[in-house]
């Protein structure tokens, strides 16, 4: 019998630490991205996962250790998926408007339930949580590298104009994206969102060969 979130023996799920594992982390990231990294207790994981604080303790050093592990597993679940979206397009603007296009449908399809994970533990990443803030950084360092790679990619193959600063042109994409995201997330009206994209759209449109 599989170990669930909400019906789950914690017996059967200490003799499957793995499983134990994967339910700690599923049950921390909707909490943390939603509820938020300093408002979520360890005992507010342990009730909605059924199981105690030593099987948390047992994977993870501490709660920081946690909200890392969570981090991570979210944000790659929003790269598998727009790495999918991109993985078969043609051409450099393909690939960034397949990038975009993943975006589009962020308000009804959101990738982790609570929205942009990286955006909502940013939000958070201060100075008095440096772990958390360290992580943040990279990932948002290796979506910008991500991005550029197709722009870079794009002109080296003539796909794009050769006057395109890769790393200016990579950063302001993607901090148009996150704003857009955070603007929706304020306004709860993805309206700012889709501004962003259309222009990001054209823009990139423009500098195609």
């Amino acid at each position: 019998m599989s170990c669930r979130i909400k019906y789950q023996s914690v017996s059967s799920c200490m003799r499957d630490p793995e499983n134990t594992r994967k339910v700690i982390l599923e049950s921390a990231s909707i909490l943390f991205n939603t509820k938020g990294y300093k408002a979520t207790s360890i005992s507010d994981i342990t009730t909605k996962a059924g199981i105690t604080k030593g099987a948390i303790y047992k994977h993870f050093k501490d709660k920081s250790d946690l909200e890392k592990a969570c981090l991570i597993k979210m944000t790659n679940s929003v790269f598998h998926q727009v790495t999918a979206k991109v993985k078969n397009a043609k051409d450099a603007k393909s690939k960034l408007w397949g990038i975009l296009e993943y975006f589009e449908g962020y308000r009804l399809n959101p990738p982790v339930e609570g929205g942009c994970p990286l955006m909502n533990a940013a939000i958070e990443a201060d100075d008095s949580d440096p772990v958390l803030k360290e992580v943040v950084s990279k990932i948002m360092t290796g979506l910008q590298v991500g991005i550029a790679k197709v722009i870079q990619n794009g002109i080296d193959r003539n796909q794009l104009q050769k006057n395109i600063d890769v790393n200016e042109y990579a950063t302001l994409m993607y901090s148009a994206i996150e704003g857009g995201i955070m603007m929706m997330k304020v306004t709860d009206n993805d309206h700012n969102l889709l501004s962003v994209i259309k222009f990001l759209k054209k823009d990139i449109d423009s500098k195609s060969i």
